[in-house]
């Protein structure tokens, strides 16, 4: 599948949480969890989201997919603003085709229903095919995720967490839809379970044309599956380039700094040097002026601390946010 037509488009889109306080709940502030991202995704790629915890890239995900309504800026989904549209509008055009995999299998299945129902449900929501043909969906289903159709009975709990994962995948591919957002979708499995559930979802977008958007903290396995790869600090994209580019060549501080925490070896020796981030990250409330990395990065200047940079090409596909390329 060509790889030149744009999904979706992220335009300058922020999320703010309200914080409230007191007896009558009023607006005290904000958590500035996503903070003017501008994405695009392009038809078959996947593009991974990596960042410390709190950064923002979950909520980059659920806004996409409009679980959060975003308090600024357009969602272009095939050339069509969804920023804004209701429920009932998103469930008749839009929810088909984006769907999402969850990074907790034990919470994202409902206890109380077999592997029948919680897959046929969303063929049940959109009245698609017939009573029979749903049943024989499930079976196809639950064939390609690599389980026995025969299990379809059976409850969540008695399945392992590779395996419940594995039902969530299969759940988002029920409407075939054309974007998969995976939040975290291996961080609760053991390491061997990893790699199968990554290779599945590998062999699964080459067989249906799929588009990930893989948010993930493991910088290792977001290198194994992505095409291009962003860099998220306290709500805001710093990097974006293909990952080669820019895990050979990371251009931003922080993303250099998140490098180095990752081991490599060549030639029998470590040729990454550890960097160390001084300082806590500052609080999503309260970020820092200017630059939000400022306060932790190595090579600040005083422009740093006033003006925000621009998040700009400095490269062919490679994006930075960074006033050291200015």
């Amino acid at each position: 599948m060509s790889q030149s037509t744009t999904l979706l488009e992220f335009h300058d889109v922020t999320k703010y949480f309200p914080i409230k306080k007191g007896i009558l709940q009023r607006t005290v502030g904000n958590i500035k969890a996503v903070d003017g991202v501008n994405l695009k995704i392009k038809k078959g790629e996947t593009i991974g989201i990596v960042g410390e915890s709190g950064c923002g890239k979950s909520t980059v995900g659920r806004t996409m997919i409009r679980l959060y309504e975003p308090t600024r800026g357009k969602i272009i989904f095939k050339g069509q603003d969804i920023s804004h549209l209701s429920e009932s509008q998103l469930r008749n055009r839009i929810r088909k085709d984006i769907q999402m995999v969850f990074q907790d299998p034990f919470a994202s299945l409902n206890p109380r229903k077999n592997l029948r129902s919680i897959i046929k449900e969303p063929l049940d929501t959109h009245h698609l095919f017939s009573a029979k043909e749903r049943i024989e969906k499930v079976e196809s289903l639950l064939d390609k995720v690599g389980l026995n159709p025969l299990l379809m009975n059976r409850y969540p709990h008695e399945f392992s967490g590779g395996q419940r994962q594995r039902i969530g995948i299969a759940r988002a591919l029920a409407l075939n839809p054309e974007l998969i957002i995976a939040d975290e979708p291996v961080s609760a499995l053991d390491v061997s379970i990893q790699a199968q559930i990554i290779n599945l979802m590998q062999d699964l977008q080459e067989e249906f044309g799929l588009t990930y958007l893989f948010i993930s903290h493991d910088l290792s396995v977001v290198k194994h599956i992505s095409d291009r790869v962003g860099v998220m600090y306290l709500g805001k994209l710093m990097e974006l380039a293909d990952k080669d580019d820019l895990y050979s060549q990371p251009k931003h501080p922080y993303t250099d700094a998140l490098l180095s925490s990752v081991p490599v070896l060549r030639n029998k020796g470590l040729m990454r040097e550890r960097i160390v981030l001084q300082g806590d990250l500052p609080s999503p409330a309260s970020p820092p002026s200017g630059c939000v990395f400022h306060t932790r990065c190595p090579v600040a200047t005083e422009v740093c601390t006033k003006i925000i940079p621009e998040f700009k090409e400095i490269h062919k596909n490679h994006y930075v946010a960074c006033h050291l390329y200015t």
